[in-house]
């Protein structure tokens, strides 16, 4: 019986890849610099893991910012309006950086390539992009490279790989009309060449990626399946092929993956789906081992060691245990690194603690769970299995766990506190007359950048350097300096830009009952963007206002309408690790609760626009669709609490970032925002196509320039893609505003692409005036 690990948080666990990937860019630092530090990283994991005693470690795990756009470079699938930095003689990193982040000097002015979320998670990848002319060939030698590095080291790594129909899967088409998955005739051969490069250093174990085994597949994309992997094992016979599925169960695939894939082993995730053991043990033949993954990836709970046992154990009566591996239910990417480095009572409450486990805490489960499964009688292991179960019963019986009031309030919610008073059309027209906005009404997200000097004063702050006035002080010079730059700049709805806050899911958290948070928890959610996560323990309860002391001053210094700005229940569930105890419908309404009551409060204090953020209700989707009914029930139900409780004449604005909206436009329309506002820019409008035939009866703010990177966007090219927007949403419905927030953008590049958004609004109203 082995153990083995899908993947490792590649973010370093203070961040350091982070910090280093800033000043690169930033030209604070030297490539050499950079690569040395990834490296380290590198080093690290694989001999961390090593000493756990990991039995097969994996490789090509790493990145410097995204695994999808890794291979992207190794096949080649590099987009034609980068091909002058090749020609150029660019670097392979700033090619790579400019596929990510865009390229926008000198004479070159390079859109990034389209982020989308990965799968049901809060981690975003780098879209690849295909032609119908697509060409791959072996571009960079990375997985062959950590191979021979981790080699080096004296481990044997598994080098990981996106399967070759997952990745083909993962891209867009452009510019054609052509079927992707005929891409992988073309693809193969390049796969075949980096397998053999593998074979000859050495390599026993390679696990693809395949997580669209555990989706609906049309027979095409299920024909595709079976024919790569006859090729690449009839290619490749002495190599041990290991599928990895995750996020969901393979039964419907089942037949499919047990009779035609010719494969070595086969990697479930029984956290998600515990139910398709059965089905699996019943039909997977002998010749493929089973690697159980029974201790969750995506979450921070500590391992029921019993649960994970009688899963093992179920599997041994069935096949013989040389036959099964021992794994996390996926890559630990989406996990913290150490748990080891919270420490102090400040941080993280020591009997919650006690209830929780990290990256490196989750691979000792592994091992534990394998030598109690093979020999119980040791004390060792005994004594472990003793203290886990303990350690679940004090957190079953703990006085933090449930509120009673908070619980009544829950099951008491009625059909009144579901829905506005009035349709939107009558709310609409009296929103016009209080609110009196012109066409095509500018507005931003919510943040603006947040500077070194504001991230100083909140850390000089939590350290006790600064006291509480002197902090607030800060702050409300910030807000003046943004409203007034805002008024000047002549943006119609303004924002107080969100100086106050670390993350708009953690701010809230802090302030509610319920939550409790850790100083090193950190996990990546692209490139150097990484998030901490809040950890739901408890019944959450709102005990104070939040946000309406900041909003208010906001207001006081302009004439114009400024946004009070919320997240919403649904994301502040998702971007947060889940108490694992309840449902997480139930969990998400105590969220709306206390959402609906900072509502209530910002209008009882004058504030006529409240924005309530939901950029992870479609990320919350189940992936299949046999699901989602039930899930869209409870989740707009949610949103619906929290913005049903204000007048008419009160706009209700939301958010939403990289959703694809065609199959649920119909429930986005249930939530009855009267605005929402949506990422567009890096699809060109694509995103629009949902509402090509679906008459949206709502205001919509379709994004108008990408956020997510460094290139400022010129006052005709938001013209177009507003004249883009047209064909698809009437003038009269439409504002005009970034994709997303602005926190982690420079001043320069914020102030230079308002301005020129502002200016495409105003363009866009005369020409409205010249039709009329």
């Amino acid at each position: 019986m082995l153990t083995h690990n899908l993947g490792y948080p590649r973010i370093g666990s203070k961040r350091e890849l982070k910090k280093v990937s800033e000043e690169y860019w930033s030209g604070k630092t030297t490539s050499k610099n950079l690569i040395q530090v990834a490296k380290n990283i590198r080093s690290q994991n694989w001999l961390l893991q090593k000493d756990i005693g990991i039995d097969l470690i994996p490789s090509n795990d790493f990145s410097l910012y995204d695994q999808v756009l890794d291979m992207s470079l190794m096949v080649g699938a590099i987009p034609k309006r980068f091909e002058t930095l090749l020609s150029e003689k660019f670097s392979y990193l700033d090619v790579y950086y400019a596929m990510a982040r865009g390229y926008q000097k000198d004479d070159h002015d390079i859109k990034a390539m389209e982020m989308t979320k990965w799968f049901d998670t809060n981690y975003h990848y780098i879209v690849p992009e295909f032609y119908e002319d697509q060409e791959f060939q072996l571009f960079s030698t990375k997985v062959i490279d950590e191979f021979y590095e981790a080699k080096e080291l004296g481990i044997l790594t598994k080098p990981v790989l996106i399967g070759p129909v997952s990745y083909i899967l993962l891209g867009k088409e452009k510019e054609g009309n052509f079927d992707k998955t005929e891409l992988l005739k073309k693809l193969i051969p390049v796969y075949i060449e980096i397998i053999e490069k593998l074979e000859a250093l050495g390599v026993e174990w390679i696990q693809f990626d395949e997580p669209f085994l555990g989706l609906d597949l049309s027979d095409k994309e299920k024909n595709a399946y079976k024919e790569v992997y006859l090729i690449l094992k009839s290619t490749f016979p002495k190599i041990k092929i290991m599928i990895a599925t995750y996020f969901e169960g393979v039964t419907d695939n089942l037949s499919l993956i047990a009779d035609d894939l010719l494969i070595n082993a086969l990697h479930i995730d029984l956290v998600r789906n515990p139910e398709q053991l059965g089905p699996v043990l019943n039909k997977l033949p002998d010749r493929i081992q089973l690697s159980l993954g029974v201790v969750d990836g995506r979450n921070i709970w500590k391992n029921e060691y019993q649960e994970s046992l009688q899963l093992i154990f179920n599997t041994i009566k069935s096949r013989d245990k040389d036959t099964i591996l021992i794994a996390p239910s996926c890559s630990l990417l989406h996990s913290p690194c150490d748990l080891d480095l919270e420490k102090g009572e400040n941080i993280v409450l020591s009997d919650i603690k006690d209830w929780m486990a990290f990256a490196k805490q989750k691979l000792n489960e592994v091992v534990v769970l394998k030598q109690l499964a093979l020999s119980k009688e040791q004390d060792e292991f005994l004594i472990k299995l003793e203290n886990n179960i303990q350690s679940h019963t004090n957190r079953r019986n703990s006085k933090y766990i449930q509120n009673l009031k908070v619980k009544d309030r829950v099951s008491s919610i009625s059909h009144k506190e579901t829905h506005r008073d009035n349709s939107f059309k009558i709310r609409k027209e009296l929103q016009e007359k209080e609110l009196r906005l012109p066409f095509f009404p500018t507005t931003t997200i919510g943040s603006f950048p947040q500077t070194k000097a504001v991230r100083n004063w909140r850390y000089k702050y939590k350290k006790g350097e600064l006291s509480l006035e002197e902090y607030n002080d800060h702050i409300k010079d910030e807000i003046r300096n943004a409203i007034d730059w805002q008024e000047k700049i002549d943006l119609d709805v303004l924002v107080h830009g969100e100086f106050e806050r670390n993350d708009m899911v953690e701010y809230f958290g802090e302030q509610l009952e319920g939550f409790a948070f850790t100083k090193f928890g950190w996990v990546q959610s692209y490139g150097s963007r990484c998030v901490k996560p809040p950890i739901i323990y408890g019944s959450v309860d709102r005990l104070k206002a939040m946000t309406v002391d900041w909003t208010v001053f906001a207001q006081s210094l302009t004439s114009k309408l400024v946004k009070g700005m919320l997240t919403g229940p649904i994301t502040i569930l998702q971007w947060s690790f889940v108490r694992n105890d309840q449902p997480r419908s139930l969990t998400c309404k105590e969220i709306a609760l206390a959402i609906r009551d900072e509502v209530k409060e910002l209008e009882e204090n004058g504030i006529k626009i409240i924005q309530i953020d939901e950029p992870a209700l479609r990320e919350g989707l189940p992936l299949r669709s046999k699901d989602w009914k039930a899930y869209l029930k409870w989740a707009i139900e949610a949103f619906k609490i929290t913005a049903t409780v204000v007048k008419n004449e009160t706009q209700i604005h939301t958010h939403m970032c990289y959703s694809e909206f065609n199959d649920i436009i119909d429930d986005i329309a249930r939530m009855d925002a009267d605005v929402i506002t949506i990422e567009c820019s890096r699809s060109q409008m694509e995103l629009l196509d949902a509402f090509k035939d679906f008459e949206y009866p709502n205001d919509i703010g379709p994004g108008v320039y990408d956020i997510h990177a460094p290139r400022i966007p010129n006052t005709s090219e938001i013209v177009d893609l507003m004249h883009k927007a047209q064909q698809y949403i009437p003038i009269r419905q439409l504002w005009v505003n970034p994709d997303c927030g602005l926190k982690t953008r420079g001043w320069k590049e914020t102030e230079e692409s308002l301005k020129a958004m502002v200016e495409a609004a105003k363009q866009l109203r005369v020409e409205m005036t010249q039709m009329v």
